[in-house]
């Protein structure tokens, strides 16, 4: 188990955890909760090893092998399956072993190294890879892609994998969840419910935090409290007691009031002065309540739309998709990723947009954004149309050199030169008090953005979207950054925006809070969805089993096909003569034969191989599977060209 005793754990003079106690059982799947700067991220730097408790006592056992996402951004050409694979680092060693049992001509540690490497799951690694990265949304064409071929953001979905295929007792996540669309939200979930070790996770997506964990970590005042029970549970179990914290608090008070009102007011009297003094006494003795102090709320509002065009906008015919790169050929037809969209935007809608990862979620609000163009069709805007565009990668446009205050000054020149100033206030103060209502207060107006957390940039990106006034909002992922409170604080203010919503997020808590209607995209289309998000869920499921049997009917035709061609090729050419054929299948035969009865062998070896056995016979087993294998191997090869020999000449 894991223990923390009167742990102290300070970042330069801040004390994070200060007395701090709690044990963690084996199995348990803990959901670490806590305000952003609470010490959630350094609590996992205690337990993975790379910062020190400054007081007190802290184990985690030493024998735990321990999973953790990497936070670096991948840059290599290896292919994703090899680089996920490499994330097993039992495998890797048993790997290691062989190599240097073989180099070594060790029998005994050869013997051993071969049984490490069974038991380490090579005969499956390659399946185990794939099937973790298939369910964190790539496509199957992607599998062996070079891992610096691919966005920033699959790269991290990429190392998320990596860790999973960790072999781990104590498996540490954070914030698992920030690059993943829905789809690959659910199978993580799925897969995280029948991970057997131990699972920390921090996380601000609250109905991710349901579904996985049974117990809450909160960090709180740089203490750490405990409750059994997932995030909703925590909720409930934590207002009860600040309920009991408060009507205690208030109890108090009211009896210092009396103590103090005696005191005050005998003190003076030699008749009384012994009562008033064992009241002192009393008083110095009492051990205070704290008072609650609630935590700091964050709440902001959209301003009321200047006009309300409606429709918004409307969609005849479109298609939606990119243009074809700088240097292809001319001619070159861009790519169409959904097809004959006719659908019109209502004042006053609130629509989430639902779909598989690849459907064209993102294309499809990128265009009503205007981020690109339609590649057919037309997309016909209401008068008056006012587009507040929250992108997933809006953070990475802010410019890291320059200030809140600065990034809101651009702001108002750019929308002054293209005359959409409609009443708002420009001078610095107004704008320097506007950033106080998201928070940026202080010296936080002119600290550079680049040294700002992700929470905050994105805090910053809605602030300049409501500084505009929009009439129609498009958030793709808008949350990925966000902490509980503030992601609260934008479902309460979008519940209350009196324009229009088109959403998409992998934040069900989110989407079920603000959408009362959804669009499908899928399958090159948009339709509206007939369900909730539980309906949706299920969906992702029936449509997984249904892309899965389509590569396997495509593998199908494809061999069909491809012997049809040859025997189309063979009626072209001629049969070739049964004199040229007839040695050629017969040493395939015999071939086959042979590798029937290795692997037999081999597998009645490794059965032998598992039992209580003497050294020397370890060691003898091992050889003689090591020489099955080679030969094995020497015979597939010879198989392999045999083979193409034949289909060369006809079978």
């Amino acid at each position: 188990m894991i223990t923390l005793k009167n742990v102290t754990l300070r970042r330069g003079a801040k004390s994070l955890l200060d007395g701090a106690s709690v044990t963690l059982n084996p199995g348990e799947k803990v959901g670490l909760v806590g305000r952003n700067g609470a010490g959630k991220s350094s609590l996992f730097a205690l337990l993975d090893g790379s910062l020190h408790e400054d007081a007190g006592d802290f184990s985690v056992p030493a024998q735990w092998r321990m999973g953790q996402v990497a936070q670096d951004m991948p840059e290599t050409v290896q292919g994703a399956t090899d680089f996920v694979i490499d994330g097993d680092t039992r495998l890797l060693a048993a790997q290691r072993e062989v190599l240097e049992s073989e180099a070594g001509d060790d029998g005994d540690r050869m013997a051993h190294a071969y049984m490490e490497l069974q038991d380490a799951g090579a005969h499956d690694a390659n399946a185990r890879a794939q099937a973790l990265i298939l369910g964190l949304g790539f496509k199957t064409t992607e599998l062996d892609n070079p891992v610096n071929s691919f966005s920033g953001g699959w790269r991290m979905r990429l190392q998320l994998a990596r860790a999973l295929m960790c072999p781990a007792d104590l498996l540490l996540l954070d914030e698992p969840t920030n690059h993943l669309d829905l789809d690959a939200l659910v199978w993580l979930e799925s897969w995280l419910k029948r991970f057997e070790g131990t699972l920390l996770v921090i996380s601000h997506d609250r109905e991710f935090l349901d579904a996985v964990t049974n117990v809450t970590l909160h960090i709180d005042a740089a203490k750490l409290v405990r409750y059994t029970g997932n995030y909703s549970k925590f909720e409930d179990m934590r207002a009860e007691q600040m309920e009991l914290q408060q009507n205690a608090f208030s109890k108090q008070q009211e009896k210092i009031a009396h103590l103090q009102k005696f005191i005050a007011r005998f003190k003076a009297k030699a008749s009384k002065a012994k009562q008033a003094q064992s009241r002192v006494k009393a008083l110095d003795r009492m051990e205070k309540i704290a008072p609650l102090l609630a935590e700091a709320d964050f709440s902001f509002e959209f301003r009321e739309p200047a006009n309300l065009p409606n429709p918004m906008l409307s969609m005849h015919a479109a298609s939606f998709g990119y243009p074809a790169a700088d240097d292809a050929a001319p001619g070159t037809p861009p790519t169409v990723i959904v097809r004959n969209v006719s659908r019109s935007v209502l004042a006053g809608q609130r629509i989430g947009i639902l779909g598989a990862n690849g459907q064209g979620k993102s294309t499809l609000v990128k265009t009503v954004a205007r981020a690109l163009k339609p590649t057919g069709g037309e997309v016909v805007e209401g008068k008056g149309l006012n587009i507040g565009y929250f992108a997933q990668q809006e953070l990475d446009v802010l410019r890291p050199a320059d200030s809140p205050l600065e990034h809101m000054i651009a702001l108002v020149r750019a929308m002054t030169a293209e005359g959409k100033i409609a009443g708002q206030a420009t001078r610095e103060q107004d704008l320097r008090s506007f950033l106080g209502n998201f928070n940026f207060g202080g010296d936080m107006v002119k600290q550079a953005v680049g040294s700002m957390s992700g929470g905050e940039k994105a805090r910053l990106v809605l602030c300049m979207i409501v500084w505009q006034r929009p009439n129609l909002l498009l958030l793709d992922e808008p949350t990925n950054h966000l902490d509980l409170a503030t992601r609260e604080a934008l479902a309460m203010a979008l519940n209350e925006f009196e324009g229009t919503v088109m959403l998409v997020s992998h934040d069900r808590a989110l989407l079920r809070s603000v959408c009362d209607e959804f669009w499908m995209v899928s399958r090159g289309g948009v339709a509206p969805f007939d369900g909730d998000l539980d309906d949706y869920q299920r969906y992702l499921i029936d449509e997984a089993k249904r892309q899965r049997e389509e590569i396997k009917q495509a593998a199908s035709v494809v061999a069909q096909a491809t012997a049809k061609g040859i025997g189309k090729a063979d009626a072209k050419r001629g049969t070739k003569s049964a004199g040229e054929k007839a040695p050629l299948q017969s040493e395939l035969e015999k071939l086959e034969s042979r590798m029937k009865l290795l692997h037999a062998e081999g597998g009645a070896l490794e059965v032998r191989l598992a039992a209580a056995l003497r050294a020397a016979e370890i060691a003898d087993l091992g050889q003689r599977l090591k020489t099955v294998n080679d030969t094995l191997a020497d015979l597939e090869d010879r198989w392999l060209a045999l083979s193409a020999r034949l289909e060369a000449v006809g079978v």
